[in-house]
C-alpha cells in the first residue's frame, strides 16, 4: 500500500472513530431538552388521544417534556414527509399510523417519503379496531339492514373519514366493495371535524375509533352497528363484529407506533424503545386505554418494521380490490 493511500486510510479510520465517539456521547446525554412528537392528524381525534397518552408516558420515562405537534393533511403524508426529512437526532419523532406507513404507498403515486427506508422504527404502541357508527336518522339497526338500505339507495348514504388515504377511508371502501354497495366518501382533515358532522347528521356514518365515539354511543347520539375486527371489542361486548353481522371475512384493525428519522443513532433508538416498553407496560395506562377499545402494546424495532413490510402489499391488494382512490 502506498504512502498516500495509507495516510488516507488512517484519516478515514480516525474520522470514523471521532464520529463514533461523538455519536456515543450524544446518545449518553440524550435527551437533554424537550422532544417533539408529530401527530399526522388534528387535535381531538383518536390518533391525538393515543399520542398524548404516549407523550405523557415518554415524558415520565425520559425525564424531558415530549410536546405534541399536530400536523394534519393529505392522509398523514404531510407529517410523515416532515419527520422523514427532520434532523436525525431523536428530538423529532413521528406517531405513525397504518395509513401513513402501509396504506399511503398504494394511494399516493408521488409519495415524497419511503415508509421503510426513511425511518428508524422504534416500537409498535397501540392496536385498535374501528367501530361502524351511524347517525340515528339512518333507519338501519343492523349491518345487514344497512347493506340492504345501501343497495336500495345507491350513492345516497355517505361515510366520513379522517382523510383521503386514512384507515377510516379504506375501512369504508373495503366495506362497500365486499358488500357490493355504492357509498359516497366524504373526507375530513381528521376525526375531530368528522365527529361534528356525524353528530349533526351531515354524514350518514363512519368507521372510526371507539375512543372518539364512546360517550356518544352511550348517550344514543350515534348508533354502533359493528366493530371492524374479527372478534368483538371488550369495551362493546353487545356490538357484533361486522364479519359476524352480515359481511363474513371483513377485518380491519388499526395500529400505531413510534418512528424517528432515518439515521437517528442506534443508541438513541434503544433509549426511546426502552422508554416505550416501560411506558406501555404501565397497568393503569393499559386499563384506561382498554376502556376506550385500545390495546397498549410494544415490539422490537425489527418486529415493527417486519410487520409494516408485510402490511404494505396487504393494503395494496385492498386498495386495488376496493377501487379506492385519493380524491
Amino acid at each position: 500500500m502506498g504512502f498516500h493511500r495509507r495516510r488516507a486510510c488512517l484519516a478515514l479510520t480516525q474520522a470514523a472513530l471521532l464520529l463514533a465517539v461523538a455519536g456515543g456521547a450524544g446518545a449518553a446525554g440524550f435527551p437533554d431538552r424537550a422532544l417533539r412528537l408529530v401527530v399526522p392528524f388534528p387535535a381531538g381525534g383518536a390518533a391525538d388521544i393515543m399520542a398524548r397518552g404516549l407523550a405523557q408516558q415518554l415524558t415520565e420515562q425520559l425525564g424531558q417534556q415530549v410536546v405534541i405537534e399536530n400536523r394534519g393533511g393529505a392522509g398523514g403524508t404531510t407529517a410523515a414527509e416532515a419527520v422523514a426529512h427532520a434532523a436525525p437526532d431523536g428530538y423529532t419523532l413521528f406517531f405513525a399510523t397504518m395509513g401513513t406507513q402501509a396504506i399511503n404507498p398504494s394511494l399516493y403515486p408521488k409519495l415524497r417519503y419511503d415508509p421503510i427506508k426513511d425511518f428508524e422504527y422504534v416500537s409498535l404502541t397501540h392496536t385498535t379496531p374501528r367501530v361502524l357508527v351511524v347517525h340515528p336518522s339512518v333507519p338501519a339497526k343492523t349491518v345487514e339492514e344497512l347493506i340492504a338500505l345501501a343497495k336500495a339507495q345507491p350513492g345516497a348514504l355517505t361515510y366520513g373519514s379522517a382523510g383521503n388515504g386514512s384507515s377510516s377511508h379504506l375501512s369504508g371502501a373495503l366495506f362497500a366493495s365486499m358488500a357490493d354497495v355504492r357509498l359516497l366518501h366524504v373526507p375530513y382533515k381528521g376525526s375531530a371535524p368528522l365527529l361534528n358532522d356525524v353528530l349533526a347528521g351531515r354524514v350518514s356514518m363512519t368507521f372510526d375509533s371507539y375512543a372518539v365515539y364512546a360517550e356518544h354511543i352511550r348517550s344514543g347520539k350515534v348508533r354502533a352497528l359493528g366493530v371492524t375486527s374479527l372478534k368483538r371489542m371488550s369495551a362493546l361486548p353487545d356490538v357484533p363484529a361486522i364479519a359476524e353481522a352480515g359481511l363474513p371475512g371483513y377485518d380491519v384493525s388499526n395500529w400505531l407506533g413510534l418512528l424517528a428519522p432515518r439515521g437517528t443513532p442506534a443508541a438513541v433508538v434503544d433509549r426511546l424503545h426502552g422508554a416505550v416498553v416501560r411506558g406501555m407496560a404501565d397497568e393503569s395506562a393499559r386499563r384506561r386505554l382498554a376502556g376506550m377499545g385500545i390495546e397498549a402494546t410494544s415490539s422490537t424495532p425489527a418486529e415493527f418494521v417486519d410487520m409494516v413490510r408485510a402490511e404494505i402489499p396487504k393494503w395494496e391488494a385492498v386498495v386495488k380490490k376496493s377501487g379506492a382512490t385519493v380524491d
